[in-house]
């Protein structure tokens, strides 16, 4: 599976990936994790409110920090 985090680097961006990342260790998902912080990359996925997470190159959640049971849920998909 393909993790993206979409943001500028902010807290809640790194926030988000640090969560997502622990989540699917957790759940024992091979994923690769991609950080992407170049804004002309994010608003190509669509994306004018960051974070964002993207999965498999779709887009799932927007403008916010997902709780822990939202992305095992998002990932279990």
């Amino acid at each position: 599976m393909k993790i993206q985090v979409l943001g500028t680097g902010c807290q809640k961006c790194t926030s988000l990936a640090a969560s997502v990342e622990a989540v699917a260790v957790e759940l024992g998902i091979d994923f690769e994790l991609e950080k992407i912080t170049d804004i002309n990359q994010i608003m190509a996925f669509g994306v004018m409110l960051t974070p964002a997470l993207a999965l498999d190159g779709e887009v799932k959640v927007v403008g916010k920090v997902p709780s822990p049971n939202e992305l095992k849920k998002l990932l279990q998909q």
